[in-house]
């Protein structure tokens, strides 16, 4: 008689505990799982998925004024907010019922509820109450809105994707990328928007370039951003929402949205009853092969607040599940992982900044371009991307790699590799590019930049 309910119970049914779920059921572990809110987790149901979608929507706008450049005469155009936002959670619907489906054919077994650890190898989900040997916490992050006089009328990312209508006007308070991600998508399907923000420059920790540029072409583009600025009182009026700011000044907006950051989501988890460490912040810390400092406790994910990307998770879930259940023990590799920022203008990203390069490698050149995209030449607009190399002088390898413009996440996905397996500026050299196209400026910059370190 087994001595345990199930092999692994997963608490939290995201993009990495569902990997580290099916992984483990693939390799012939008992595995459970349980959710309070819908499969999917962040990603596919209140984060990168219906964001990105969204997106896609900001960027008709000036679709439609480029194609006049090109000889076409469009008509009126109208947006519909309930019909773009119907039709993304038509999306949702099918993308959680794929997640059902593949727990289902893994022999997944799904509690649906809130998981809590009573003991290092019981997990309660409402009544019931299941043993396992092993406990994997996945249950990512939560948005973060400090405490201050109406922060009762805000909004965070997660209510942006169920707002009845579009807002006529907005107050997005942050400078991270889902702050800009959404004061561009509002903006861009024609919002009034407003940015606040406590820094002098958006993206904080991204490369001086890519913060500049993207800053400069946000505001190009209509987006009104209120820098060195922090909101200190939200009341509602007959206009609206008026947001005052701690010099004084008064923003008047139908919605205010938070994206002031993300903390961990381990409030009433049980976790240090059953003797697991927390940091300050919430966050779980783990070694490399996800274990906690109770030997049948484990994390991954935005959980651990070590990189908080999708991905990351998904590849610590697959990695955790394979030490565990496999037989191949391997660590996640977080050095040089790609990101991108989905903002109107997209950022897509690999390796150091220039700012940090020195304190990893040393003397640096580094290799930049500004220019307008092909597609501006007749299109009129005033646009610029950013391509940027960032090499180490002594090894010559390829350790920072940044660009800002269009389809710059689908670039440097490809460039990622590249910098990952310490390709040098030698190499990419070498590598002929294709004519006509942005992507060519990264195998074409042969002048440094002067005065580097």
């Amino acid at each position: 008689m087994d001595e345990y309910d199930y092999d692994l119970f997963v608490i939290g049914a995201g993009s990495g505990g569902v990997r580290a779920a099916r992984i483990a059921a693939g390799h012939g572990a008992r595995v459970a799982i349980c959710e309070e809110s819908r499969v999917g987790g962040t990603c596919v149901i209140r984060g990168c998925v219906p964001k990105k979608l969204m997106s896609y929507a900001a960027h008709f706008g000036e679709d439609f004024e480029d194609a006049a450049g090109y000889g076409w005469q469009l008509g009126e155009t109208a947006f519909s907010w309930p019909r773009m936002i119907g039709a993304v959670h038509a999306e949702l619907d099918r993308l959680e019922g794929i997640y059902h489906g593949l727990l289902d054919g893994a022999g997944v077994v799904l509690h649906e509820g809130r998981g809590v650890l009573e003991d290092a190898h019981t997990v309660a989900v409402g009544e019931r109450r299941f043993t396992a040997e092993k406990i994997l916490v996945a249950t990512g992050g939560w948005p973060w809105v400090p405490d201050f006089e109406g922060a009762g009328h805000v909004i965070t990312s997660n209510e942006a994707f169920h707002l009845e209508r579009l807002p006529g006007r907005v107050l997005v308070v942050g400078g991270g990328y889902i702050a800009c991600e959404f004061a561009s998508i509002f903006n861009g399907l024609g919002s009034e928007t407003h940015q606040v923000y406590r820094g002098d420059q958006v993206l904080r920790g991204f490369d001086g370039d890519v913060r500049r540029v993207v800053t400069r072409e946000m505001a190009a583009k209509g987006v009104d951003f209120r820098f060195e600025a922090l909101v200190s009182r939200i009341v509602e009026t007959d206009d609206g929402l008026a947001a005052t700011l701690d010099d004084g000044s008064t923003i008047t907006t139908d919605v205010v949205m938070y994206a002031t950051g993300r903390v961990p989501n381990t409030r009433g988890l049980g976790l240090p009853e059953a003797g697991v460490d927390l940091r300050a912040d919430g966050s779980v810390p783990v070694d490399e092969y996800a274990r906690t400092n109770v030997d049948s406790v484990f994390a991954v994910g935005d959980v651990t607040h070590r990189l908080n990307l999708t991905p990351v998770a998904i590849h610590e879930g697959h990695a955790f599940a394979d030490t565990q259940f496999g037989g191949r023990p391997r660590a996640t590799d977080h050095e040089a992982v790609a990101c991108a920022v989905f903002s109107n203008p997209q950022v897509g990203t690999v390796g150091v900044s220039e700012e940090d390069a020195t304190h990893h490698y040393g003397e640096v050149e580094v290799f930049r371009s500004e220019f307008r995209p092909m597609k501006h030449t007749l299109s009129g607009r005033a646009e610029k991307s950013l391509m940027k190399l960032i090499v180490e002088r002594e090894g010559r390898r390829v350790v920072g790699l940044h660009v800002v413009g269009p389809d710059a996440p689908e670039i440097v996905q490809g460039f990622a590799v590249a910098v990952k397996w310490g390709l040098t500026k030698e190499q990419f050299d070498a590598t002929i590019g294709i004519h006509p196209t942005s992507a060519e400026e990264l195998v074409t910059m042969r002048t440094p930049v002067p005065g580097q370190r």
